[in-house]
């Protein structure tokens, strides 16, 4: 009754089997699921797993001694403390895009260039390349009123435009430092940052084109369509096709909202990697203050969501209450997006506090595999079990980093990494916030996303264990 499994698979039962087999509410689906996790957890369990993350005795004996409650309480807090400003800011940028005529003046421009046929490829690579300085779940938000406008533009494909940003955010986000994941992959396994950097990106080409063509067979096999939202009313997404050009904002002014949290956020990024903290220079020490300020998540998706703003305003400078009609929308379709994603990141918590972590080490100790596909396999598992890729890829490195010596391996560390991230993609579900993430903002159900993203996400992390197999082999680099 207190194995780790046992309690993973009563949670399975409860999430999935509330959500779609009795039609519940995710939230509340979510939230009995970590209130029965965190139940039946033994509270030897749960100081053993606050041990194991760092905490003193003490820390881990009253987090043990703790109500039920107040354990999912604290984790829904933390998720919150994470996504919410960022949620509820992109939800403001989202419905201002949209309603300015912003989002439609970036199709317009890039359907010039591309083409309506190369649109989903264009998606596919800039996700990719906004995945590598900024989150997975940032690029999602700034890029999914693009996804509207440009269905609506071309009358098809919306599952494609879709799938093709998951699929190029998700994989730059393990695969390319320097987010969090693969920054600690390539410190914890030895690897020079550059080399992993390099990698990261020759096998995140792969795996998102290897992505692309799954999505393009989704997008045959399952017609979804945009569908109406309380922040995206269908009616105002055509209403603004249609209009002149001369009546929507300037493309500069149109890209500012996502110019400006992109910008400072991959500038910071860019100081920390270098090691670039202060300069000799007065004006250049402002400016490095002024990136490490503004680049912080947070604040850069307020300033973005400012810039939001304003535009929507200027361009309903004769209707302001359309733009409180906005605010209110948008706050409010964030509000609930804030909710489910909170209470995922809850149940994954308490999934974590059951030691399942642990045990699949345990498990894996003897396995006498090629330390390749073992890395993908571990890592592959924890991600399934308890929804985090991040706490998947340090549980893996965290076992197989002591064997990442060159006097051990026939190939560089670099591909051990590499397996690691590419392990950490499967399986997204419940109990995964990106999941609900993608489900919440694209407008796609529970059982859409299971079919079409879950799997994406899963082929192109199997593909990206070939690639790298393939090249241990014919590229060592020892």
């Amino acid at each position: 009754m207190t194995d780790p499994f046992f309690i993973l698979s009563v949670g399975l039962v409860i999430v999935v089997g509330g959500i779609i087999g009795l039609k519940l509410h995710p939230f509340l689906a979510l939230l009995v699921g970590a209130l029965v996790v965190a139940w039946i957890t033994p509270a030897s369990a749960v100081e053993q797993y606050a041990l194991s993350i760092g905490n003193d005795p003490v820390a881990a004996a009253k987090l043990a001694g703790s109500s039920i409650g107040d354990r999912v309480a604290t984790r829904f807090g933390s998720t919150v403390g994470q996504i919410g400003i960022i949620i509820a800011m992109a939800s403001v940028i989202g419905k201002c895009m949209l309603d300015s005529g912003a989002a439609e003046r970036i199709v317009r421009s890039v359907l010039k260039v591309t083409g309506v046929e190369k649109a989903p490829a264009t998606f596919l690579g800039s996700s990719f390349f906004l995945g590598i300085p900024v989150f997975f779940d940032t690029v999602f938000y700034l890029m999914i009123p693009l996804a509207k406008a440009m269905a609506i533009r071309i009358g098809k494909n919306y599952l494609l435009l879709v799938l093709c940003i998951a699929a190029g955010a998700a994989m730059a986000n393990s695969l390319v430092p320097p987010t969090p994941g693969p920054l600690f992959l390539a410190s914890e396994m030895n690897i020079p940052l550059g080399l992993m950097m390099v990698g990261g990106t020759l096998v995140g080409i792969v795996t998102i084109a290897a992505g692309y063509l799954y999505a393009v067979w989704a997008n045959k096999r399952w017609s979804i369509p945009l569908r109406d939202s309380i922040d995206a009313p269908l009616k105002e997404i055509e209403s603004l096709s249609t209009q002149e050009s001369r009546h929507l904002p300037n493309l500069w002014f149109s890209l500012l909202p996502i110019l400006i949290p992109l910008v400072f956020i991959t500038a910071r990024a860019a100081l920390y990697a270098y090691g670039v903290e202060s300069s000799s220079s007065t004006i250049i020490n402002a400016l490095i203050e002024t990136v490490f300020f503004l680049g912080e998540k947070n604040l850069a998706l307020i300033a973005g969501g400012l810039a939001a703003l304003i535009l929507l305003a200027v361009q309903k400078s004769q209707n302001k209450q359309k733009v409180r009609e906005a605010m209110q929308a948008a706050l409010m379709s964030g509000g609930i997006i804030i909710l489910i994603t909170a209470a995922g990141g809850a149940f994954g918590g308490m999934l974590q506090q059951t030691g399942i972590s642990a045990r699949i080490v345990d498990l894996t100790q003897g396995f006498q595999m090629a330390l390749i596909p073992l890395a993908f396999f571990i890592t592959a598992v924890v991600r399934t079990a308890q929804g985090s890729a991040t706490v998947a890829m340090i549980t893996a490195s965290g076992i197989l980093s002591g064997m990442s010596g060159a006097d051990i391996l026939d190939y560089h560390p670099l591909y051990i990494g590499l397996s690691i991230a590419c392990g950490s993609k499967l399986i997204p579900w419940m109990n995964d916030s990106g999941f609900w993430i993608v489900c919440k903002m694209s407008g796609l159900t529970e059982k859409e996303a299971l079919k079409t993203f879950s799997p994406l996400l899963t082929i192109m992390g199997i593909a990206g264990l070939v690639v790298v197999m393939v090249c241990a082999k014919l590229v060592p680099l020892n």
